[in-house]
């Protein structure tokens, strides 16, 4: 990925330095009536900032908005929101899980479009839980082909518009203290268009559309999801895209992924990653696992690495440093390949990369990441962390 210049970083910057200050300056009036009734415009947007973190205590649904322009030479100039909101289903002294919500969207002069919705409602006592991810999008991108050899090959990068819509959603019922099973649901549509090398595809058809169906068992001792300071999560997912269901691609996924949080010393929390995701049978081009994006492999364009199969890990050192600021220090490695016995060490992708965290609302933190890859850099704005 080409340099990125992101400006949400100096607008979130200039909103802690403001939450900060007002926060510390509060009591600062020595003069009651000069307290101004009706606040003007930059003073009412630094109080919604400086708010924005506050507990909600009466377990209704807490909402703030975010977002900025920001700047890349791949999406051009853009203009992009992040709307996070978090609430509980019972009030329970905090025995139940806070449950979150997203919402996002991006739109930039280079006609990309995004949007969607992901979060995590937790039922009361945590009995049941449901996860969902919904995304929309339309883009100009970059395709280098399937397997690392291709894909590592610069001369192979082909611009095509990418239109997809993609559904995640799994339901969980607790058995026992700390571990969740149940039913998931896939859907895929993938649509590929405007091709520069359409060779590229070997052949195959440009659109497909996948929908699945599969189980899931999750073991979660996280005392926060979005922000997890200890705990360890360990998940397994096997879905499967049977002909049966009308599916043209027949194909199976199993995806593994083990994480575990703990604590170093004041503000410090070490995070360990390792996931897995690995496909059999007939995979379309647009169903392959990939590596790179906002969560995983950060500073890696997204879909360029491709295969079958891949398998990353990422440790991570998160440190609170001032307030509602801190920073994330990151590395980590990756390997794309069909089949366990293909991956080669000399094919192995390294990763490493500093990020800025901004508490936006209580355990919701804003992220700006740089990280650097092999002859790849990129910037990432998002919420929450990326795992």
């Amino acid at each position: 990925m080409k340099r990125v210049y992101v400006f949400f970083a100096a607008f979130i910057c200039c909103m802690a330095a403001f939450s900060a200050e007002s926060s510390d300056t509060a009591v600062a009036s020595v003069d009651s009536t000069s307290v101004e009734e009706h606040p003007g415009l930059i003073k009412r947007i630094i109080n919604y900032f400086a708010n924005a973190n506050k507990q909600n205590d009466d377990g209704g649904f807490d909402f703030s908005v975010i977002g900025g322009p920001h700047y890349s030479s791949d999406s051009k100039l853009g203009v992009g929101i992040v709307a996070a909101g978090t609430y509980r289903t019972a009030r329970d002294s905090g025995y139940t899980k806070l449950s979150n919500v997203s919402l996002y969207g991006d739109a930039t002069t280079a006609a990309h479009f995004k949007l969607g919705i992901r979060g995590e409602n937790y039922f009361p006592q945590n009995k049941y839980r449901i996860i969902y991810d919904i995304a929309f999008s339309s883009i100009e991108t970059k395709y280098w082909g399937i397997g690392y050899a291709q894909c590592h090959n610069d001369a192979n990068e082909s611009k095509y518009r990418y239109l997809a819509a993609r559904v995640n959603g799994n339901f969980y019922r607790r058995l026992g203290e700390s571990f969740f099973i149940g039913p998931m649901v896939t859907v895929d549509y993938i649509n590929g268009r405007h091709f520069e090398h359409p060779a590229l595809w070997d052949g195959q058809p440009l659109h497909t559309f996948n929908w699945g169906i599969g189980l899931s068992a999750a073991y979660d001792t996280r005392d926060c999801t979005t922000d997890c300071e200890h705990g360890i999560l360990v998940r397994i997912d096997q879905y499967f895209d049977p002909s049966w269901l009308g599916n043209r691609y027949a194909f199976s996924v199993n995806e593994f992924t083990t994480a575990w949080f703990n604590p170093l010393w004041r503000g410090a929390t070490i995070a360990t990653r390792l996931h897995w995701r690995m496909t059999w049978g007939n995979t379309p081009w647009g169903a392959m696992s990939t590596i790179g994006g906002s969560d995983n492999m950060r500073g890696y364009f997204e879909g360029r690495y491709r295969d079958k199969s891949e398998i990353d890990l990422c440790v991570e050192l998160r440190q609170h440093v001032w307030h509602r600021n801190g920073f994330v220090l990151w590395a980590g490695a990756a390997s794309v390949f069909p089949r366990i016995g293909d991956i080669k060490f000399k094919q192995i992708l390294p990763n490493w990369g500093i990020g800025y965290r901004w508490e936006f609302k209580k355990r919701m933190n804003v992220r700006v990441d740089l990280g650097f890859g092999r002859h790849q850099t990129g910037f990432i704005f998002n919420i929450n962390e990326a795992f």
